[in-house]
Formats: structure tokens, sequence, C-alpha cells
């Protein structure tokens, strides 16, 4: 197979991959909020949440993992010399590596949601959920820019984009809290369709 379509099938896998991260915490949040509705409401949204965050996960979540690493393995090897010799490239597999701890504590927070165990609040998955962006914005400049004499420049813009979206999620919870909105996107539709 022509190297280039190995490389676009990895790219595909890479997106689908970050796709599913993305919004399988945001189902987390919303799960872990459904426990604080009333007894009516609270067993259909955390079942229909459970079920969201089950089909996301097996159905794009881990086959985009698997596919991410068949295609960019398959890709390395196809050119061992080049990039094994690359600095950037250890770089990157070193973030990749913790991607896929983080990709390993997602699993491991949707089997305790699935068993009803509730641990961690909205607060610590928001911020948990900006992680997957750091790694983004990581992998995507070390490709990109495959440079290592710019390396400390990348790594110092990287700790300030972290900054910056963290504090970003602390304004968002410091005004949510202060007008009193614990709702999710969920309850918000159901309170609108009430309204009207």
């Amino acid at each position: 197979m022509d190297i280039s379509y190995v490389k676009a099938l990895h790219i595909i896998f890479v997106i689908c991959w970050f796709a599913a991260l993305f919004y399988i915490v945001r189902l987390f949040i919303y799960t872990k909020e459904a426990q604080d509705k009333d007894e009516v409401a609270k067993p259909i949204l955390t079942q229909q949440l459970l079920m969201m965050q089950k089909k996301l996960w097996y159905i794009i979540g881990w086959p985009s993992m698997i596919g991410t690493y068949v295609f960019g393995w398959w890709m390395i090897f196809s050119n061992m010399t080049y990039y094994f010799a690359q600095p950037w490239m250890w770089l990157k597999l070193i973030v990749v590596g913790l991607l896929t701890l983080y990709h390993f504590e997602c699993q491991r927070i949707l089997n305790a949601q699935k068993r009803g165990v509730f641990k961690s609040g909205s607060f610590k998955l928001r911020m948990f959920n900006e992680l997957a962006t750091v790694f983004l914005v990581g992998i995507v400049f070390l490709v990109v820019v495959k440079s290592t004499s710019g390396l400390l420049w990348g790594i110092l813009g990287l700790l300030a984009f972290a900054a910056v979206v963290m504090a970003f999620v602390f304004i968002y919870k410091k005004n949510r809290d202060k007008d009193g909105k614990t709702n999710s996107p969920l309850e918000e539709n159901k309170t609108d369709e009430v309204k009207k």
C-alpha cells in the first residue's frame, strides 16, 4: 500500500480518537451532574448518558485508538531509519504515550460510573477534559514544526496554553456558581421546552 494512504488513514483515526476523548469526558460530566437531579429525572438521565458513553467509547474511542496505533507504527516501520533518528518523533511518542494513559483513565472513569461510583466532581472532570486539548496541541506542533531548536519555546508555549485553558475553566466555574446554574445542557433543553 502506498504510504500516503497509510498516512491519511492514520490522520483520520487520530481525528476520530480525539473526537471520542473530547466527548466522553463531557458525558462523564453530564452523568455526574445527573446524580443531583430529582428521583424521576436522575435514573432516566443516568441510563441514557451511560448508554451514550458505552456506544461512543466502544464504537469510536477504542477502534480509533487502535487504528491510530496500527497506521502510525506502519508509517514508522516503513522508514525506521528516518523516524527514529528524529528527536521530535521521540517526543511525539512520549506525548502519545501520555495520551494513551489518558485514554485508560477515561476507561477507568467509565467503568466506575457504570457501577454507580461518581468520585470526581464536575469541576475536576472539566479540568481533566482540557488535558486532551493540551496533548493535541503538543502532538500537532511536534509533527508540523519538526524542530528541536524551538523545543524550549514550544514547551513554554504549551504550558502557557494549558494555563490559559485552565484559567478559562476556572472563570467559567466561578461565573456558573455565581449565577446558580448547575444544569447540564440536557436539563437546560428540558427547561426551555417547559417554558414554551
